[in-house]
């Protein structure tokens, strides 16, 4: 792993199947010059089982976010019409802001849908402490397509 300051940079690619990957350990690379594309399983875990991660008992979204109030926060978003993968998507950008990443707002997220019923899993994030990062990424996005086949 390459030293701050040392003029490498790295990308990180994370892919996990649910919102399993807590900030902290994204916090514990983020002390490396890494640039972080993150794969949020927003529709298809949090937003299935919120009533699930919602239960006191469970620390999923407390540790995916590093926030324990998130569920007093949640309340208060979805009071104001709030839609929960939103919500957990800019909270997440929130923290990644902290650690000093560029913030991410949620148009400029893609999201990933299913092949089938062309409905919302995830949202693919792009966090960068650099801003040039971010001109990259926003090509990327106008030059995409939908394309959910290879064609094989």
């Amino acid at each position: 792993m390459p030293s701050p300051g040392r003029g490498v940079l790295t990308f990180c690619f994370i892919d996990p199947f649910d919102i399993s990957i807590k900030v902290s350990t994204v916090k514990r690379l983020s002390v490396h010059y890494i640039d972080f594309l993150i794969l949020l399983a927003l529709h298809v875990d949090a937003n299935r089982n919120v009533e699930h991660y919602f239960n006191s008992g469970n620390s999923k979204v407390d540790e995916f976010l590093g926030l324990p109030d998130w569920r007093e926060r949640w309340k208060i978003a979805e009071s104001q019409g709030g839609r929960l993968p939103r919500f957990l998507a800019e909270e997440y950008s929130g923290q990644m802001e902290r650690l000093g990443y560029l913030r991410q707002p949620w148009d400029r997220m893609k999201q990933v849908r299913s092949d089938e019923k062309n409905l919302p899993l995830y949202q693919l994030a792009l966090f960068s402490r650099h801003p040039l990062a971010y001109q990259y990424w926003d090509e990327v996005l106008e030059y995409s397509s939908d394309q959910r086949k290879l064609g094989f």
